[in-house]
């Protein structure tokens, strides 16, 4: 999937999505961690096995939390709005319909089986 390896990754999930990420990584390569959204509803955390590729590819692995940008958000949203207007830059959101929808989707969330934005579609 990943022939010369993965750059940069922003992490949101953790768990076993970054076990598999870190062996995909490339040497040198950067991880942000946002986020352990697997981790949050379980009764024992699930440990993450792949941890000596940190080592062995000299991954760089960093907290991130957006607290520590909002001062900078309006020049950022001033910078970005263009490229998003343009379509450079885009995002995947998986909408489900109607209100019924809503419990289906929060735990298709929390198991990983969304793609993109999760979007609850009430006015359907």
């Amino acid at each position: 999937y990943f022939p010369e390896g993965i750059d940069i990754y922003f992490d949101n999930v953790g768990g076993k999505t970054l076990d598999a990420v870190l062996l995909n990584m490339r040497v040198h390569g950067r991880i942000a961690v946002c986020g352990m959204i697997s981790q949050y509803n379980l009764d024992q955390a699930e440990g993450v096995t792949n941890l000596m590729h940190l080592v062995y590819k000299r991954i760089r692995l960093h907290g991130f939390s957006v607290r520590d940008h909002y001062h900078i958000h309006p020049k950022f949203v001033e910078f970005m709005l263009p490229y998003i207007r343009q379509g450079k830059i885009v995002y995947v959101e998986d909408i489900v319909e109607g209100l019924e929808s809503g419990p289906r989707a929060l735990v298709g969330l929390f198991k990983g089986l969304n793609f993109g934005k999760q979007v609850v579609d009430v006015s359907a």
